[in-house]
């Protein structure tokens, strides 16, 4: 049995439809005979989203115990035993109840994939995990349910729900996403017009990236080279000059004309030494499209407009932007220049734009090389002087009597320019036919191939020598400068290179796009095997279809013995196998610093286990002994026979075993607490509730009349999980009542802020330097001389743990006047960046 197929239905906010959406997909399903049931769909009290389940199989939800409380969760076994040909599986990045078979339920989801069951589930965009911080930026809180890009990116159809935000809120406003005593809160917080406007932009651009990618890949497979102008993708060409500014920040405007419009900024390395580029100018070209959003590239191609058309093209561009040419008017009689070539060339699909700039016509920075690779046409030219021009010349000198010496020059000259033009080969055949034209018209005797006169046949020995050598003159350097530019080209890549590692590009697929975009390839793929009989396995790669072996790519690069880099697209000349020995090589250091960094990162998390370990052991030893003695030494004490214990006194030995007992339940926790953090099992459940509910229950554990209470009555509720919060605020308080002095009380006050609550535990004790803020909550820390037997270090650490863990903070500061203050800061109810869901999940599992 094959992978089932995921559907996605994608929404900008609770409330647009997509649960209405998959239900309504679900009944046509039904309708055509599809086995189709609801593994999980939450309606929400909303009555017209319940009303779409009549009619439709439910597989019966698991219910589990948490904190003793019941909650209902999807039961995997059950769907994949019932073996549906379609589940429904509603919230997609939701966290399951701890006990549940998977963390998340996209893993449930993945599992029933794997099963052969075709998935149709729901997701917000502000649950996709790489847009954390923008939707944070937006909401101004971090979302806590999120799910991979990845898992959504996989699915076979992802279809956007889409709801303008005036609709949406009507929506709201007449009770059919919330109920009517949250509408007012949801209306003026999360469901503002500037907030919905903004998630509905990211879910439509992320939907359109996502297309995006599908057109790519469709052309690719189906080798499509003609422009579809489906969205607008500007390409501006560089030259390295001082214009190119100009035109990035021209492209950028005319991308903004365009819904989703791209600029793509692109350096072409000419191999034969045709352009000088500044490298300091080009960085600060890369800086400014980069920060204009758009992307940099750097390719190698002989001739300009070619391989500038050719990019525009693979990458499906729409409109390119030239600027105009720098060179002076004198200069165009080497020919039309790029723009116009590409103007000329562009054909119907591509708009060519030529920008004006303030170094038109002023020249370029530096020479220009010419000789460096001979061209087809030149090469052309060069036999047409050599072989037509001694012909044209002979025409010319039967007119006119210039005497042998100056005849023998002139036919010198035509094979020197043809020797400028076509190199070696079309110079030697103007010596050679220009000795015949000579001997047979201007040599005594004439008309003859005789020579008389044994100085004229020294002459025309001297003519041939002269010819030859200019040819091979002109050869050589012809090929000198190719070499020259060449090294020039690879050095220029090759500089990129390094600076893309100083610059702290050491991400692998990047690394493997940068050889794809500067070779034009079609894919790239790093492959390894363990021996030279193992199976090769793709360590990395980019493009479609890319290579599985080195015997399957049109090029392939070993890296050492069980190590290649396979390119598919074209056959790469041998001139080009050296820089892609380097790029190959520096592919195979990122691969080993990508896995050392990961060995580091696993042997950090070892050594910082080993310290917490040595840490609980030293606790063990000491600080967990000194209440068990004591309770131990009390209970010796009223179990013996040779002391008559008076009533006071058993009295006092029975507290001291109560406040031993009590002491070691506090030490346990702690510790308990610790390693459920380390571990990352503390999986908050966030609910609504008030402060002055939680905060009072948090002071059962200091003696009466330590701290006192400042909880005012008009404090918004916060969204928390209540146990976590009272272990943190006790934590907190036990810590600064330690420190006071007994005669000043702690001071545990709350207040609003923004969007937020603040919780200060405020003690009047010797106070804590700015340099150990932060050292004080690093587990199995004292601060000052505490003596060991206070405790094992744990405290502050739980308490920011947790607050960390419900999406909050924890802070110290300094106390006015002396002391140190503690500030607890957590969401109020008002800022829950999904409000529906929380509400409704806080509801549900309620119930």
């Amino acid at each position: 049995m094959g992978r089932g197929k995921l559907r996605i239905y994608l929404g900008a906010a609770p409330g647009v439809g997509k649960t209405y959406a998959m239900l309504s997909e679900a009944h046509r399903r039904v309708e055509r005979g599809t086995d189709c049931v609801v593994a999980f769909v939450e309606h929400h009290n909303r009555p017209r989203t319940e009303v779409m389940l009549h009619g439709l199989e439910q597989v019966p939800r698991k219910q589990l115990d948490y904190r003793g409380s019941a909650f209902t969760e999807m039961d995997v076994d059950a769907v994949l035993l019932r073996a549906p040909a379609v589940a429904l599986v509603d919230e997609l990045a939701h966290t399951n109840v701890p006990g549940s078979r998977n963390a998340k339920r996209w893993q449930d989801v993945e599992e029933l994939l794997a099963a052969g069951i075709d998935v149709v589930s729901t997701v917000n965009i502000q649950h996709l995990e790489s847009l954390g911080d923008v939707v944070e930026s937006i909401t101004g809180v971090r979302q806590r349910e999120t799910v991979p890009d990845e898992v959504v990116r996989r699915a076979d159809q992802i279809e956007l729900v889409d709801m303008s935000p005036q609709a949406l809120r009507r929506r709201m406003a007449h009770g059919n996403i919330y109920k009517s005593d949250k509408v007012d809160a949801a209306l003026s917080n999360y469901f503002r017009p500037g907030n919905l406007t903004a998630l509905r932009e990211l879910a439509l651009l992320w939907v359109a990236d996502r297309v995006d990618e599908y057109l790519t890949e469709y052309r690719s497979e189906h080798r499509v080279s003609k422009i579809w102008g489906s969205r607008e993708r500007i390409v501006v060409g560089l030259t390295g000059g001082p214009e190119g500014r100009t035109l990035i920040r021209r492209a950028a405007r005319l991308a903004e004309k365009g819904a989703g419009g791209e600029v793509m900024a692109v350096y072409i390395a000419r191999s034969d030494g045709l352009t000088s580029a500044s490298p300091k100018e080009l960085a600060v070209q890369r800086t400014l499209v980069e920060d204009l959003g758009g992307t940099f590239h750097h390719v190698v191609g002989d001739d300009i407009p070619v391989a500038l058309l050719d990019f525009a093209r693979g990458v499906n561009a729409t409109q390119i932007v030239l600027g105009s040419s720098r060179r002076k008017t004198w200069q165009y009689v080497f020919g039309p220049g790029v723009g116009a070539t590409v103007a000329r060339e562009s054909g119907p699909d591509l708009d060519v734009h030529i920008v004006t700039h303030d170094e038109v016509a002023k020249g370029r920075g530096l020479p220009v090389a010419r000789g460096a690779r001979l061209g087809r046409s030149r090469i052309i030219w060069g036999w047409l002087v050599g072989v037509c021009g001694p012909v044209v010349l002979a025409v010319l000198l039967n007119t006119i009597d210039l005497g042998l010496a100056n005849d023998m020059l002139l036919f010198l000259t035509v094979t020197v320019a043809a020797a400028l033009l076509g190199g070696l080969f079309p110079a030697l055949a103007s010596a050679a036919f220009g000795s015949l034209l000579l001997n047979y018209y201007y040599t005594p005797p004439l008309h003859r191939l005789t020579i008389a006169d044994p100085k004229n046949i020294v002459a025309i020995a001297i003519f041939v020598g002269v010819a030859v050598s200019v040819a091979s003159v002109v050869d050589l350097a012809a090929r000198r400068t190719h070499q020259a530019a060449r090294l020039r080209a690879e050095s220029e890549i090759l500089s990129f290179l390094a600076g893309s590692v100083l610059r702290g590009e050491t991400s692998l697929e990047a690394l493997l796009e940068r050889v794809r975009e500067t070779f034009g390839m079609e894919s790239v793929a790093l492959l390894e095997r363990a021996g030279d009989v193992d199976p090769w396995t793709c360590a990395g790669s980019v493009g479609p279809q890319s290579p599985k072996r080195p015997e399957d790519a049109d090029v392939d690069m070993p890296v050492g013995d069980h190590m290649a880099l396979a390119l598919s697209g074209r056959v790469l000349p041998a001139s080009d196998r050296r820089v892609l020995a380097a790029f190959a090589a520096q592919a195979a250091v990122v691969l080993d610093r990508q896995r050392l960094q990961h060995e580091a990162d696993q042997a950090k998390e070892l050594a910082e286990g080993n310290r917490i370990r040595t840490a609980l052991l030293a606790a063990v030893s000491h600080d967990l002994r000194t209440p068990l003695a004591a309770i131990k030494a009390a209970v010796s004490s009223l179990r013996s026979d040779d002391v008559a214990w008076s009533e006071e006194d058993q009295a006092e030995l029975l507290e001291a075993i109560e406040e031993g007992a009590d002491r070691l339940d506090h030490l346990v926790g702690n510790l308990l607490d610790m390693s459920r953090l380390q571990t990352g099992t503390v999986t908050p459940l966030i609910r609504e509730i008030d402060l002055d509910e939680v905060v009072p229950m948090a002071l059962g554990g200091v003696p009466e009349g330590s701290a006192e209470l400042d909880i005012p009555e008009t404090l918004p509720m916060v969204a928390v999980d209540p146990g976590l919060l009272e272990r943190a605020v006790a934590n907190l308080v036990e810590n600064a009542v330690k420190y006071s002095p007994t005669d000043e009380p702690v001071l545990v006050s709350a207040s609003a802020m923004a969007n937020r609550v603040e919780v200060r535990v405020v003690d009047r004790g010797p106070g804590v330097p700015d340099e150990a803020k932060d050292r004080i909550f690093a587990p199995f820390q004292r601060y000052g001389d505490a003596p060991r037997g206070a405790g094992v270090g744990l405290g502050l650490a739980v308490a920011r743990g947790f607050a960390e863990a419900m999406g909050g903070t924890l802070n110290a500061e300094d106390t006015p006047g002396g002391g140190l203050t503690m500030v607890l800061t957590v969401r109020a109810v008002d800022s829950l960046p999904d409000l529906a869901t929380a509400t409704a999940t806080a509801e549900r599992r309620a119930s």
